[in-house]
């Protein structure tokens, strides 16, 4: 969403803080090129799927002055901690500075109301705009453009349901804990944490799953939105947080592409 033209400036890092992949960075020394921040959390599907965002526009516009900076503001305390946030990045090849916010001190200067929220900065500092929960990306990356003066065609959508134009059908409501039952969705993820000392596992629809680490863990997915079932069983030790359905393409939308 836009935002009126010089009206809120960008709050400075917070002094000390804990970073992963840059030693610290400070806002007063970003002027004169655009900044933008995302708020997300390693445990939360959606943050997942839009990580992968930040990192194509790190690696597309760095050069030409976008400062991509991630924040990592845990909702759940399996995603706490800077061993826990780096082991996730190094996972997901995550390559732009990330900011941990343990505490949520630098979210509550945004109050950022959720997972993800994004918020474009230009280079003077003040925002520009801002994006809260999943999709937008057309519209942040035209203004990154803009902001940088660079003629270019945005990145294809990364998933086919990312397309502005993509015909989606809502999916079932996000479940707590390990739910089973009857579900209409693209995919189908889980929350979960595996026992202290090893790999863990889950029994997805009568197949077993292996659990390596905590976090947010693909366990279907669908070429459209489908209506399935689900049956998720946790093996021993294996604690399951909840389970997230995703949209998926309209199956006539697809037929049509």
């Amino acid at each position: 969403m836009r935002v009126p033209a010089e009206t809120i400036p960008a709050p400075p890092f917070p002094r000390p803080a804990l970073w992963a992949n840059v030693a610290m960075l400070r806002m007063d020394q970003q002027k004169g090129r655009p900044v933008l921040i995302e708020f997300f959390d390693l445990a939360r599907p959606a943050s997942v799927r839009s990580v992968r965002y930040l990192q194509a526009w790190h690696e597309r516009y760095e050069e030409a002055g976008l400062r991509v900076v991630g924040v990592h503001w845990p909702g759940y305390e399996i995603s706490r901690g800077y061993k826990t946030v780096g082991a996730a990045i190094k996972r997901l090849g995550l390559t732009f500075p990330v900011l941990i916010d343990d505490e949520g001190a630098y979210r509550d200067e945004f109050e950022a109301p959720g997972w993800p929220s994004r918020y474009l900065f230009d280079g003077k500092s003040w925002l520009v705009d801002y994006e809260h929960g999943e999709g937008g990306w057309r519209a942040t990356e035209e203004l990154v453009l803009e902001l940088l003066g660079l003629e270019a065609e945005p990145l294809a959508p990364l998933r086919p349901v990312d397309g502005d134009d993509a015909l989606l059908v809502m999916p079932t409501p996000d479940q707590e804990g390990p739910w089973s039952g009857s579900y209409t969705a693209g995919e189908v993820w889980a929350t979960v944490q595996p026992p202290p000392d090893r790999p863990g596992s889950l029994v997805v629809n009568g197949e077993t799953v292996a659990v390596e680490h905590p976090g947010a863990q693909l366990l279907l997915a669908h070429e459209v939105s489908t209506a399935g079932e689900l049956t998720l069983e946790p093996g021993d030790g294996t604690t399951v947080l909840g389970v997230s359905f995703a949209p998926g393409l309209a199956p006539s939308a697809a037929d049509d592409g």
